[in-house]
């Protein structure tokens, strides 16, 4: 998201450096940052009228003898950017008497049937009793496909089948709402592949028999600048109060995203970014001029890690990690909420100060390769008793690791690797959390994309001695080959040297004895026949 613009601005203000600005110094950035905006699908005009703006105001005296100009210089680009993308957030308006009713309304494809279903979700999770209704009659499947959703997300739909006139289903749907204290109404309309009289016309005449709060656009943001001139065009037509921008993951420019407001007036109030139905957010301005230069986004990285670790969790865990009683089966439960908060690139770029380098590693978290890492360390820790979850370096000899390699579909070095990087994690968690040393966020995720084995990406704060252990193979049948089989005296041991005459070894486990027995395949000397 934003990818492209954020990597073109801090290149752009990077390069003032230091020093002191002159009139032209500035002239010259701001004419690459609106080059910047225009490469990334921002509308032209909002291009020039942003990049004046921030021109005009940065040429003052006050920053020119700045002390510290460029800084200043950044400050004056985020809050112009905080207000292109509309100030402040705007969220949805609630009914004093309900039900509250939004019309949800889009184009065919640009996502408007799931969106629906990922906004029910997030409202029942804030305490809401929302009721779905399926309007659209037209699109084959389309009513099948919002029951799915509302079973998935525990909201019941509201549908009369495809016979009945939509607003006459919006109307009765209403009427449902307040018999059956549904207090949030959001309705599923009809789409078309492009703008027609007869689309306008049935939203105006659904809109007019149930006056709703809010009537919600979903646009598409890969269409760029067309996602602009549809909101346009619905919100001369039908009148509309807000927008849902889908595909926010895969829009590297963000163009339409940043002229939506400009253009059209009418506020973002969510973002997709992703296809799971928790992939929906409200737009913060604020929040997206940070990410955007490159300054994170802490505020929705700490709701994301509020909303799957509780309190109780993240303080018992930190006790854990201080005294180095963290263990696997505390692992386990972190990576798998982890996993709940989103794609693990994405949760990097909310991190301040990593804007620049995230690109690369992004294409190194976010990939189904790195999805199936997670998995395969996850099946290495569920093959584990729970007594070798709690102390594996007590516990964990090699005939249990050959068995959990077997139970996770892995190999013994995969296991060996795991359980080197969960130990040299753990050493620097404890002394993280005592004040001993830092963590870089970037290293820390990257080690933890990777399981193990000969080769894997050590944990950030491993010394050399900790590297070369944790790359060196494991061998877990060493302790058996320093005592193998007796060879025939003068035979070669494969280096050239004959073997050590046998002394009179007896083999523990032959003859009579069964080769199952404990200790079979092992050697020892025979005792001394007494004189």
């Amino acid at each position: 998201m934003f990818d492209t613009l954020t990597e073109k601005l801090q290149g752009v203000l990077s390069g003032l450096g230091g020093r002191k600005l002159t009139e032209g110094d500035i002239k010259k950035a701001m004419g690459e940052v609106n080059r910047a905006l225009i490469e990334a699908d921002v509308n032209v005009k909002v291009a020039r009228q942003f990049s004046s703006a921030v021109e005009q105001e940065a040429v003052g005296e006050q920053v020119l003898s700045g002390l510290k100009p460029v800084e200043q210089v950044i400050d004056i680009v985020n809050r112009k950017l905080i207000e292109m993308l509309g100030g402040e957030s705007n969220g949805l308006q609630l009914s004093k008497e309900p039900p509250t009713v939004l019309m949800m309304i889009g184009l065919q494809g640009s996502g408007k049937t799931t969106q629906v279903g990922k906004l029910a979700r997030l409202l029942k999770s804030q305490g809401q009793r929302p009721l779905l209704v399926a309007a659209d009659i037209y699109r084959p499947a389309a009513i099948e496909q919002l029951e799915t959703l509302g079973h998935q997300v525990g909201v019941p739909v509201y549908s009369e089948g495809n016979q009945v006139a939509p607003p006459i289903i919006a109307q009765h749907a209403l009427n449902y709402a307040r018999q059956n204290n549904h207090n949030i109404v959001l309705i599923d309309t009809a789409g078309r592949l492009q703008i027609d009289e007869a689309l306008m016309t049935e939203l105006e005449q659904m809109k007019a028999r149930v006056n709703p709060q809010e009537v919600m656009l979903i646009v598409d943001a890969l269409t760029g600048q067309e996602a602009v001139n549809v909101a346009g065009e619905f919100n001369r037509r039908v009148g509309i109060t807000g927008v849902i921008m889908t595909k926010m993951d895969g829009d590297a420019r963000g163009g339409a995203a940043l002229s939506v407001r400009a253009v059209t007036g009418v506020p973002i109030k969510f973002i997709g970014t992703g296809e799971k139905l928790d992939a929906l957010e409200p737009f913060y301005p604020d929040r997206i001029a940070n990410r955007i230069l490159g300054m994170g986004d802490i505020l929705s990285l700490v709701e994301k890690v509020r909303q799957n670790i509780s309190d109780e969790e993240a303080q018992k865990n930190l006790e854990k990690m201080k005294r180095g009683k963290f263990d696997l089966e505390d692992f386990l439960q972190q990576m798998k909420s982890i996993r709940k908060m989103g794609p693990l690139g994405s949760l990097l770029g909310m991190l301040p100060g990593v804007g620049g380098q995230v690109k690369e590693l992004k294409k190194q978290l976010d990939t189904p390769e790195a999805e199936k890492e997670m998995k395969r360390i996850e099946a290495i820790i569920l093959s584990m008793t729970k007594a070798e979850r709690s102390n594996p370096e007590a516990v964990m000899n090699a005939s249990r690791r050959r068995r959990i390699a077997a139970g996770s579909g892995t190999t013994v070095a995969d296991v060996n690797g795991l359980l080197n990087q969960f130990r040299t994690m753990r050493d620097m968690m404890k002394n993280m959390t005592n004040g001993k040393g830092g963590i870089n966020p970037m290293a820390m995720l990257n080690g933890m994309g990777g399981g193990g084995g000969p080769g894997t990406t050590p944990m950030p704060g491993a010394s050399r001695k900790e590297v070369a252990k944790l790359n060196r193979p494991v061998d877990p049948l060493k302790d058996f080959k320093r005592s193998g089989p007796p060879r025939p005296n003068g035979s070669s041991n494969g280096n050239g040297a004959k073997p050590a005459q046998d002394n009179g070894a007896t083999p523990v486990g032959t003859g009579s004895g069964s080769r199952n027995a404990p200790g079979a395949g092992q050697y020892r000397p025979a005792k001394k026949k007494k004189k």
